[in-house]
């Protein structure tokens, strides 16, 4: 499974430029699936089983990135976000566009040591001196470049959110022998910009249930305040996140599932951010829905940290949890 999370973590595909990072996930999952399409967003939707309980699992695709906007007299490009990019993690990282060129992102300086600086104030140096027969063009897109690492249990990449997610999603399929459901596991696009994906699948699959699998944050590092949650300790199961209430129906059937199994669980309120399971509940008449979480260190940064434990509990508890008829 290591091998899966590098392989992941190590292909471009910012979003709206998931193509790349779906060939990679249909290629290990074409041989478990009953059905495979990919939808008029770039979705991958992958099926197992037919009748009883229509669930739908999503776990997204994309990556953050960031988009060139103005390139000076000097070469340097202007930028903004794909999704949640945030100065402080920036100054020094690397980039690589689509188009294959590297850059190295800089800050300007401030006129007060103490004050942070907005993105507007970033730029990356692709190593030209001029605007003139430039290698990015305005409207390039490119995501961060690090190779992913192990630190023990620790593994280190710069898109767990969410390939780490994908990764669980696809070992579960993997895993799961028999179902007495008919499973839509969907591989979204362009979650980091607003769940896009996750509407128009959730929207043409018609779910009775579902859940999306993605990070969530931490709070055992210094300083961290106010957030329980630890890497090393399972994956979590939401109750809340700023975008959504999980149905107490799906939080009481994952708490029970995890237990049966003995398998170690965190209880997740999150007060800022949301997942794809927002826009999953808000589909057509309303779907009741949940999420499992994997505890994440420095999400949004180009060096995002889960717990190899943490990844296998959760792909136990999703192969659990959809192995079973479900009663809500």
């Amino acid at each position: 499974m290591k091998k899966l999370i590098q392989k992941l973590t190590e292909t471009f595909s910012p979003s709206g430029y998931e193509s790349a990072i779906r060939d990679v996930i249909r290629a290990e999952v074409k041989a478990l699936a009953d059905e495979i399409r990919v939808d008029a967003l770039g979705n991958l939707i992958v099926r197992k089983g037919k009748g009883g309980k229509k669930i739908m699992v999503a776990a997204h695709m994309d990556e953050i990135g960031i988009i060139a906007t103005h390139i000076d007299e000097n070469g340097f490009v202007r930028f903004t976000g794909l999704g949640g990019v945030y100065p402080r993690n920036l100054p020094g990282g690397r980039v690589r566009f689509a188009n294959g060129t590297a850059g190295i992102i800089g800050l300007e300086p401030p006129d007060k040591i103490t004050e942070s600086q907005p993105l507007e104030k970033c730029y990356i140096d692709v190593g030209a001196s001029s605007n003139k027969n430039h290698p990015v063009k305005i409207g390039d897109v490119a995501s961060f470049e690090r190779p992913f690492i192990e630190m023990g249990d620790r593994l280190v990449a710069k898109s767990m959110d969410d390939r780490i997610g994908c990764v669980v999603a696809i070992e579960a399929l993997r895993a799961l022998k028999s179902t007495p459901h008919e499973i839509y596991f969907v591989f979204t696009t362009q979650e980091e910009v607003g769940t896009r994906g996750a509407e128009t699948s959730a929207y043409s699959i018609d779910p009775d249930l579902g859940f999306s699998i993605d990070v969530t944050g931490w709070g055992d590092t210094p300083g961290q305040k106010y957030f329980e949650m630890n890497l090393g300790k399972g994956p979590a199961i939401k109750i809340k996140d700023g975008g959504m209430l999980a149905d107490s129906r799906i939080i009481d059937w994952m708490v029970k599932t995890a237990e049966k199994a003995k398998l170690p669980y965190q209880r997740e309120i999150l007060l800022g951010g949301s997942t794809d399971a927002r826009a999953m509940q808000l589909a057509r008449s309303g779907v009741p829905v949940g999420c499992i979480s994997i505890p994440c260190r420095y999400v949004h940064s180009p060096s995002e940290m889960v717990d190899y434990n943490d990844v296998q509990n959760a792909v136990k508890l999703v192969t659990a949890l959809l192995s079973n008829p479900v009663d809500l």
